[in-house]
C-alpha cells in the first residue's frame, strides 16, 4: 500500500507516537510510507530511514493567509498522490484534510485522538465532518463513547481503533521498586496536575519517604512549580521535562498516576501497564482509561476531580505490596491486547473495506 500520514508536526504528543508506531511498521512491512507535516517540521521520535518525510508550511498562529497557503498546498499534494491512502490525525488537520481532499476522490480517513465535548469550534468540525462523510471520508475513532458524538452518517463510515504498544518497550520490572511516583504527559490544563499535586500532599505526609517525578513540557510548568511550594511538597516533586527514555527510566518506580480531566487513549499510561508498574488514572472522558484497567484487577481508576479519591488510591498501593504487584503483573497483558501487529492490521482491514 501507499499510506500517506497527515499532522501538522512531529511533536511529543501521544498522536505523534502513534503515527510513528503504525509508519515504521508500515514500513517494515514493505508499504510505501510518507509522513506529511503541514504546519512545522519537528521530529521527537526515531523514524525508520524508509519513511519519505515532507513539511508543507508552518504554524498559522490564527493567520488566514497562512492557512489559505496550507489548504492550497496540501490540495495540490493530494492531487499527485490519487493512488494513496490518507490518513489524518487530530481535529484541526482533520478538517483542513477534508476540505483540501474535496472532489479529488482520494481515500481519506481522518482519526479523532481526544475527547470530542472539548473541542471550542466543535459545530464547525461537525458541518466539515458531514460534508466529508459525503465524499470519500472515513473516521476512524479511539472509543465507542467518542464514535457516539459524531452523527449516524459518520458513525456508518467509522471504526474504533485503540493505540498500539510498540514492540520496542523496555522489559516489564520484577523485583523491588524505586519509592518513586511517574506522571508523564505535557504541562497542560486537560492532564491536571494541580489534582495530582494536592492528592501528593496528603499522601506525602503519610509516606514522606516518596517522590514524585513529572514529565513532559508545557506553558504551565512555572505555575506548577509554584504551586509545589504553595503545599511545601518542592522538595520531593521533581519536573524532569520531556525525556525520550522516560520509560526506561520509569519501569522501576512504584506507580504511575494519570489525572486528566478527559483523554482520548493515554498512550502513557497504557505502556506504563505494559511495563508492569502499578498505574492509577482518573476514569475521565472519553473512556479511554475505562478501556485499559479494569479497576482492581489492573490497575485503579478514581473519579476526575476528585484530590482525595487519588490521593487513597495511592496511600493503597503504598500500603499493600502485594496487591500493588498483583496488578502490575496483570497490567502487562496489555501489551499483547495492544499489540502492533494487532492495531496495525486493523487499520489495514479498515483501509481495504
Amino acid at each position: 500500500m501507499n499510506i500517506i500520514f497527515v499532522v501538522s508536526a512531529i511533536n511529543g504528543g501521544g498522536a505523534e507516537r502513534v503515527i510513528v508506531t503504525l509508519a515504521n511498521y508500515y514500513v517494515g512491512q514493505g508499504d510505501d510510507v510518507t509522513i506529511l507535516m503541514v504546519a512545522g517540521d519537528t521530529i521527537l521520535y526515531r523514524l525508520d530511514e524508509r519513511i519519505k518525510i515532507f513539511s508543507i508550511g508552518q504554524p498559522s498562529g490564527g493567520k488566514l493567509l497562512i492557512q489559505i497557503r496550507r489548504l492550497l498546498s496540501m490540495r495540490k499534494y493530494f492531487k499527485t498522490h490519487k493512488d494513496s491512502y490518507i490518513i489524518s490525525f487530530s481535529t484541526r488537520i482533520n478538517m483542513f484534510s477534508i476540505l483540501s481532499s474535496f472532489g479529488i476522490k482520494v481515500p481519506l480517513i481522518v482519526s479523532e485522538r481526544n475527547d470530542p465535548n472539548r473541542f471550542h469550534h466543535a459545530w464547525l468540525r461537525n458541518k466539515i465532518y458531514e460534508f466529508g462523510a459525503k465524499e470519500n471520508t472515513y473516521f476512524v475513532f479511539q472509543t465507542e463513547d467518542a464514535k457516539r458524538c459524531f452523527s449516524k452518517r459518520i458513525q456508518r463510515k467509522s471504526m474504533v481503533i485503540p493505540n498500539p504498544i510498540r514492540n520496542d518497550l523496555p522489559q516489564a520490572y520484577n523485583g523491588i521498586r524505586e519509592k518513586k511516583i511517574a506522571a508523564v504527559g505535557r504541562l497542560e490544563a486537560q492532564k491536571n496536575h494541580n489534582l495530582l499535586l494536592e492528592a501528593f500532599r496528603g499522601f506525602h505526609q503519610k509516606f514522606p519517604e516518596y517522590e514524585l517525578h513529572i514529565f513532559g513540557e508545557g506553558k504551565l510548568e512555572k505555575t506548577l512549580r509554584k504551586k509545589s511550594f504553595e503545599l511545601q511538597i518542592n522538595n520531593c516533586v521533581f519536573f524532569e521535562g520531556f525525556k525520550k527514555d522516560v520509560l526506561e527510566i520509569i519501569r522501576k518506580y512504584s506507580m504511575f498516576v494519570l489525572s486528566s480531566d478527559y483523554e482520548g487513549i493515554s498512550n502513557s499510561l497504557i505502556e506504563a501497564m505494559a511495563l508492569g508498574i502499578p498505574c492509577i488514572s482518573t476514569d475521565c472522558p472519553i473512556g479511554g482509561s475505562r478501556l485499559s484497567i479494569d479497576s482492581r484487577k489492573n490497575g485503579l481508576l478514581v473519579p476526575p476531580g476528585n484530590p482525595l479519591a487519588l490521593q487513597k488510591a495511592m496511600e493503597e498501593l503504598a500500603e499493600n505490596r502485594e496487591f500493588s504487584e498483583k496488578l502490575g503483573m496483570t497490567a502487562i497483558n496489555v501489551r499483547e491486547i495492544y499489540s502492533e501487529e494487532k492495531i496495525a492490521d486493523r487499520w489495514r482491514r479498515f483501509l481495504k473495506r
